[in-house]
């Protein structure tokens, strides 16, 4: 009983004393945490800068750090535990977002859909942002390829163009 009404005054003080989410002009917001796909997960680590009321530019990095070893037949060659390389494993982003806080009518919030144009591909991603305090929430985020670069010609080809999933904690940098 103890843990429960612990639990419930630590979310009731964390949703009492939570901030504004997203500013506008001159916000700035830094994000780090994991990120999981299909055959691997790594870190993701991006930046976000207010442009106006609900509109952002960021930057977005990831790098695949445990990823599944591939033995077998692709296309025409065959392969015995090969792993990815470092052009495999990351993958970097120049993105935008409609930030959707003030649109929703929490302050705390913000919902973000955006595009983003990458090394890999050009893609969208919804994320969400909660602020507990002025410096310091917590994000989560989908990202999803809208169109490849590759023919997937090689056998890592599909780890920076798949649908990802990341969490982590995000931080108030104005």
């Amino acid at each position: 009983m103890k843990k429960i009404i612990t639990l419930l005054f630590l979310a009731s003080f964390a949703l009492t004393n939570a901030q504004q989410a997203f500013k506008g002009k001159g916000d700035a917001k830094f994000n780090v945490g994991a990120n999981f796909q299909d055959g691997g997960s790594g870190i993701q680590a991006s930046a976000d800068f207010g442009l106006g009321e609900n509109f952002s530019y960021g930057f977005v990095a990831s790098y695949l750090l445990g990823v599944d070893e591939f033995s077998g037949i692709y296309g025409e060659n065959t392969y015995v535990s090969v792993k990815p390389e470092f052009q495999d494993r990351f993958d970097a982003k120049f993105r935008i977002n409609a930030n959707l806080s003030s649109v929703i009518g929490v302050e705390q919030l913000d919902i973000y859909p955006g595009l983003s144009l990458g090394l890999h591909n050009f893609g969208g991603h919804l994320g969400g942002r909660y602020f507990f305090t002025d410096g310091f929430g917590v994000f989560t985020e989908l990202g999803f390829p809208i169109a490849k670069y590759s023919d997937d010609n090689e056998v890592f080809d599909h780890l920076n163009n798949q649908v990802t999933f990341s969490l982590g904690a995000s931080f108030n940098l104005d």
